[in-house]
């Protein structure tokens, strides 16, 4: 028996017990099969590979409509045509979300239920039927250009937001495609990179979010990655696909490739790469039917090289994804531009804004009291919807800072300097440094509006740190914004610095000085509002990291133990479980800024942690959170659990639990987290199966990974 086909009999029987093909053809399933039997190969192959820039052919004479795609992951990309270029005279102008670090950032799940809607409705008013995102890929390291599409450096924090994101996007009757599926963490080479990890840390860090995603939130489709994996294209990796999502997790759905990603006939075909696309870029004479799963596989099914019951079962998953997706049903048309899809976009960038540090509780700032402002730095006036690459959105509009500012506080005067030029050598000119000077002293307050910078698809080469296809070359601020920060701290003591970003910067130049410091990430079309609520004290700041941010670069771990980008088309992750937090903590290296970490206008007092053991090695842990503050506001609470006297290598504390909660002044709610056994677990090389230590457990709680304020014990 070829190796192809004996790998694909074994996969079939792998998943048999609760697979789709093993159980009675019943409603949707029925119809599937009547239609396949109808099918040509020629049809069938036609289904299996894009037939323009964002669509794979249906079947005309058997009303088997076309699959329409459209990029995310934080609104529906701008409209193209038949080919890459944009279209003209429609209407893709919608709701401009908050970027997927700053969903995170939240960690309020519901809200990505909210999120997920917004971007589900949207691409459905506009004829799609899967949209291109959540992008959820470990946060390796913070040169990552793409870290702002994706979410966490936990794995435990993106399983909990993923499964609202994708809920929501397919409530609609839209899929959603959880992406790039395998170890995408970093986009230089990431056409031919070679990763190689540990099965251990494949299992406790890298897999543990596109499992949430299959099944706890049954997503239709799965996009593969560009990257090696051990040695084969993940696309079409055996291990990666066969094995362990149509395997282990018995995926009903579509996993289709990444633009391009596609390398290998044979291996696409029996090593479940379900739906080729865009393997035209850059290559003109690879028209569309002779893409590696075009022509060619009809010969080889002719020719019995290829059974035809591997087409047909990638036809049969196509067409789930197409019934899922209201493509053979009259549905509401869904909504765009809304002025509910509007106040999501702005709930999620206020509940996304991290107050890094707050000296001497500078923030907020008393409108009563301020005549001046000075705003300074070229991200203030900025928009960013349109760029980032692949996720950029046009959107309805976009309030950036500085107009968010001018809006909230019409009484006050606005000194503003651009303070430094968006270029990639660019650097802040004495004179440019001398005008923000001169608006700091001249000003009551001075707030400068910095940090990384997204860049345009038709100037990447300038100014891009934050985009798909590039990555950062090192961690220090750009464009001298390092020397502009501590000129002005200098004119001003009362500065606060405000930055945008896909995660974390090199701070250690002015930190010390500076007395307020926020993230905001990239806020969507709302960020520059929320941001004037925050500063002037109209909304109390409740975002958390979900990122670690490290002082200097050399701390991070995949730089001080593991290998980035890469030697020789090879990339060890050295670093095995040992990432963001995870490695900080174990090592015992301080971080600029902690995971989990985020500042309130208020106080919030833990008390009465009590633990009970269930069955099964369960464990309910209940505690108290009091507001004991002079205003509202919401607390992250984080349950971690460490290992006492382990007996195998293991991170000093994992995040296994947290509840975002809600307390007017003086307002006190119980929290219960419920942790069943595989929250204590690790994955046993050995033995190739999940695993667990008997013996003594911390259950620690607190409002980030280095603030815990209650710890109890519990045997196992």
């Amino acid at each position: 028996m070829n190796k192809f086909i004996k790998t694909f009999t074994v996969v079939l029987a792998i998943g048999a017990a609760t697979s789709i093909l093993a159980q009675s053809t019943t409603g949707d399933e029925k119809k599937i099969n009547s239609l396949i039997k109808k099918m040509t190969i020629e049809e069938k192959v036609h289904m299996i590979h894009a037939n323009s820039s964002f669509t794979s052919a249906g079947v005309p004479r058997l009303g088997i409509p076309e699959l329409v795609t459209s990029d995310g992951p934080h609104g529906v990309r701008s409209e193209h045509g038949r080919v890459w270029s944009d279209a003209k005279n429609v209407n893709d102008s919608g709701t401009y979300l908050p970027v997927g670090v700053a969903l995170t950032a939240t960690w309020n799940p519901t809200l990505g239920i909210a999120y997920g809607e917004v971007l589900g409705s949207e691409a459905k008013y506009r004829g799609k039927n899967v949209i291109l995102g959540p992008g959820i890929n470990i946060m390796r390291s913070p040169l990552n250009g793409r870290n702002f599409e994706y979410q966490s450096e936990d794995p435990f924090l993106i399983s909990k937001m993923v499964v609202g994101y994708i809920k929501g996007v397919q409530s609609q009757g839209v899929s959603a495609c959880v992406k790039h599926f395998m170890a995408n963490n970093a986009e230089v080479d990431r056409g031919t990179v070679d990763v190689q990890m540990s099965e251990r840390a494949l299992r406790e860090i890298y897999l543990p979010g596109f499992k949430a995603a299959v099944i706890d939130a049954g997503v239709n489709t799965i996009m593969g990655a560009y990257n090696k994996f051990r040695g084969q294209y993940c696309t079409h990796n055996e291990y990666l696909v066969n094995k362990i999502v149509k395997g282990e997790w018995s995926f009903k759905g579509a996993l289709m490739s990444d633009w391009g990603a596609v390398h290998n006939t044979m291996e696409a075909i029996f090593n479940g790469t379900d739906l080729e696309m865009g393997s035209d870029i850059g290559k003109p004479a690879l028209s569309f039917p002779n893409f590696y799963l075009g022509d060619t596989v009809v010969g080889l099914v002719k020719s019995g090289k290829a059974p035809e019951s591997i087409i047909d079962d990638k036809v049969r998953r196509i067409l789930r994804v197409l019934y899922k997706s209201s493509a053979f049903s009259k549905t509401s048309p869904g909504e765009y531009g809304s002025e509910a899809h509007i106040a999501v976009a702005k709930k999620v960038a206020e509940e996304s804004i991290v107050l890094l540090k707050n000296e001497n509780n500078i923030l907020p700032l008393n409108l009563n009291k301020l005549k001046s402002i000075a705003v300074i730095g070229a991200n203030a006036d900025r928009k960013n919807s349109m760029a980032g690459g692949s996720s950029q959105v046009k959107a309805l509009y976009e309030v950036t800072p500085l107009e968010g500012l001018k809006k909230l506080a019409k009484n006050v005067v606005f000194n503003y300097a651009e303070g430094y030029k968006i270029k990639r050598d660019a650097v802040a000119t004495p004179e440019m440094i001398a005008g923000a000077v001169d608006a700091a002293k001249k000003s009551d307050v001075a707030i400068v509006v910095g940090g990384w910078t997204h860049g345009y698809s038709n100037s990447w080469s300038d100014n891009v740190f934050d985009a798909e296809g590039v990555d950062k070359p090192n961690m220090k601020m750009p464009f001298g914004q390092d020397e502009l920060i501590k000129a002005v701290v200098a004119a001003n003591p009362n500065t606060i610095v405000v930055l945008l970003g896909g995660g974390a910067i090199d701070m250690s130049q002015w930190v010390g000085n500076a007395k307020g410091i926020l993230e905001t990430w990239y806020g969507g079309m709302e960020g520059g509002t929320a941001l004037a609520e925050v500063l002037f004290g109209k909304l109390n700041p409740s975002g958390k990291l979900p990122v670690t941010f490290p002082k200097v670069l050399e701390d991070a771990p995949a730089h001080k133990l593991g290998d980035f980008p890469g030697k020789n088309g090879v990339v060890v992750y050295r670093e095995g479980i040992f990432v963001g937090y995870r490695y900080f903590d174990t090592y015992k290296v301080e971080p600029q800024f902690a995971f989990g970490h985020g500042l309130s206008y208020t106080t919030f007092f833990y008390k009465d942690l009590k633990i009970t053991k269930g069955e099964n090695n369960s464990v309910k842990a209940t505690f108290t959170v009091t507001n004991t503050g002079k205003v509202a506001g919401a607390e992250v609470a984080q349950l971690y659990i460490h290992k006492e006297k382990s007996a195998i290598e293991r991170a000093d504390k994992e995040l296994k639990g947290f509840e975002k909660v809600f307390l007017l002044p003086n307002e006190t709610k119980t929290i219960t987290i419920n942790l069943d056994k595989a929250a204590f677990q690790y994955f046993n090389e050995t033995k190739n199966a999940w695993d667990m230590e008997a013996g003594g457990y911390s259950i620690q709680i607190g409002g980030s990974s280095r603030s815990i304020q209650l710890k109890a014990g519990v045997n196992l």
